[in-house]
């Protein structure tokens, strides 16, 4: 899933975004739309995440002015930009101001955006629709590991889904999707049944705690932006020795002050990254 190792010097990370779509359940508390990375992917694959990746030059294009509304953050206008794309692409839900568009229609818009990038523009144009961009909530900047082969700095944005759309995966880069209560997604991890990433797990532990989406938003509004890089150092403990991930606020950190809840490292236990406290 990850190629860490520990004496890498590190590449530059790319810029990139996820899209963290969430809609309330009828029965309380919410649900988050997770996508299968296919597993011939040589980042993370197999591994469930939310829709996104990297930045392309096309997203930060002007031609996009007449079709987004304005985003919450005008600095990171390309990268909302590109959590929508990518949403289209690998989830087939896209955020839109003034209409709606069906699972089909998506369907449609998906393929012709494959075949033609300016397709979605001309599209939303054409239906007097624009991105909306607005719905977009950052709540968090996690920054791939220097140890890792492939490193990206990528913002999290989280939007409640329009109603609606159901959402499906593209069969290529993503091969299987769910809507599942961040309890359940975690479940199904601590089961090993499913494999995740320490953003991936943290985002969903956080997300637990929220009982509807209006909550998740709330959420959003008061997280640390700040960027989370976590640090690969040797670790090891009465299980053996073995490789950690460490957060900002672990002892092991060269940034003191925490940036995230949660346990201040992810060690590697088998092939699973599991959250845990730094050793006394």
């Amino acid at each position: 899933m990850l190629d860490l190792k520990l004496d890498r010097e590190g590449v530059p990370p790319k810029d990139a975004a996820t899209l963290v779509l969430v809609r309330s359940n009828a029965g309380g508390g919410i649900e988050v739309f997770c996508v299968e990375r296919n597993k011939k992917s040589r980042f993370l694959g197999g591994a469930i995440v939310f829709p996104g990746g990297k930045l392309d030059a096309g997203d930060a294009a002007p031609e996009w002015d007449a079709v987004v509304t304005p985003p919450r953050d005008p600095a990171l206008r390309a990268h909302a930009i590109a959590a929508c794309r990518e949403s289209l692409e690998e989830a087939a839900i896209l955020p839109v101001d003034g209409g709606s568009l069906s699972d089909a229609e998506l369907s449609d818009l998906r393929k012709q955006h494959a075949d033609d990038a300016a397709a979605l523009r001309a599209v939303l144009a054409a239906r007097g629709m624009r991105l909306d961009l607005g719905a977009l909530h950052v709540f968090a900047r996690w920054v791939t590991p220097v140890a890792e082969n492939r490193r990206y700095d990528t913002r999290f944005f989280v939007a409640v889904a329009p109603p609606g759309q159901s959402g499906a995966h593209d069969e290529t880069e993503t091969t299987a999707s769910f809507w599942a209560s961040p309890a359940e997604v975690l479940r199904r991890f601590d089961a090993g049944e499913v494999q995740l990433a320490p953003p991936t797990h943290r985002t969903l532990a956080l997300l637990a705690e929220c009982t509807n989406a209006d909550a998740v938003l709330a959420f959003a509004a008061r997280a640390c932006l700040d960027p989370i890089c976590p640090k690969l150092v040797p670790h090891e403990d009465a299980q053996g020795k073995t490789l950690a991930l460490v957060l900002p606020g672990d002892p092991e950190h060269e940034v003191r002050e925490s940036r995230v809840p949660g346990g201040s490292r992810y060690v590697l236990r088998g092939e699973r990254w599991l959250s845990e406290s730094a050793p006394a």
